[in-house]
């Protein structure tokens, strides 16, 4: 499989790392990027193709992937225009919608909207994707295949739901790490050093989530057996209930959602 990156920042070299690690030679690994720097760095990391700007032999691929920020994917897509033929195009830009992409992209269609996480950069990403109807299922299976070089991947049947994977997924890491500080505070303030405090409070929560992604019980479940009656987790969860932070946690998704959905009208302006 062909594959060329329009783009080739964190998200990118990401992408790419796990490629060349799942066996797509580098020799069928191309990237578009402005930045000499970065040209630089991609060729010594990865042994990679790396041009400046779109040219003929760059579109020699079965997939392209727009891996530039939302802000500057107008411009990117424009020169685009004339290469495309029948190539699967690839959108890992938050908020875009297919609609705007498609017209800055002259009409073309063959195209997928996806929202990966950034644990993708360590290969343990989650990726949310959504294709046009005329997108074939070979092509999706394509699309796969490049996301799931960086984790797992998660087809929705409607695009508005990209921007709940956004919500959930997308930001959700910075959740994680909200709860991953407050543990480490309490325990500083309990006499622990920072590194104490960071090791408990890291491995704590990735314990808990790999006890949970192989147990058959449901997470409430798997809380309620660490919670007996008059103990300490029910103590500290019983404050937690009356300070609402399990309601404060989904009310937050849900105003990250309905800030996706605002980027994505803006964004999508010409």
């Amino acid at each position: 499989m062909r594959i060329t990156f329009i783009g080739g920042g964190n998200m990118a070299c990401a992408l790419i790392g796990g490629l060349l690690n799942h066996g797509i030679p580098a020799s069928e690994i191309a990237v578009i990027e402005i930045s000499a720097e970065s040209r630089t760095r991609l060729t010594k990391d990865y042994r990679i193709r790396c041009y400046a700007e779109p040219e003929t032999s760059a579109f020699h691929c079965d997939a392209l992937v727009l891996a530039v920020k939302p802000q500057q994917m107008r411009d990117a897509c424009t020169p685009l225009r004339k290469y495309l033929k029948q190539q699967l195009v690839i959108s890992i830009a938050a908020g875009l919608r297919l609609a705007d992409l498609s017209r800055w992209l002259g009409g073309y269609d063959k195209l997928v909207r996806t929202m990966p996480n950034t644990p993708a950069l360590i290969g343990s990403g989650v990726t949310g994707l959504f294709a046009l109807p005329t997108v074939s299922e070979a092509e999706r299976l394509g699309a796969e295949r490049v996301l799931q070089a960086v984790g797992s991947t998660v087809w929705v049947t409607e695009e508005a739901q990209i921007d709940a994977v956004t919500a959930i997924s997308g930001s959700g890491p910075a959740y994680a790490f909200l709860f991953i500080e407050a543990l480490q505070q309490a325990a500083v303030e309990l006499g622990f050093t920072a590194k104490q405090a960071r090791l408990l409070s890291i491995e704590t929560l990735l314990g808990a989530a790999k006890l949970a992604a192989q147990s058959e019980d449901s997470v409430s479940v798997l809380r309620e057996r660490v919670t007996s009656k008059g103990g300490t987790t029910e103590a500290a969860l019983l404050v937690m209930a009356e300070r609402r932070v399990k309601e404060g946690i989904v009310a937050g998704v849900m105003a990250a959602h309905a800030r996706g959905s605002e980027l994505g009208e803006m964004l999508g302006k010409d």
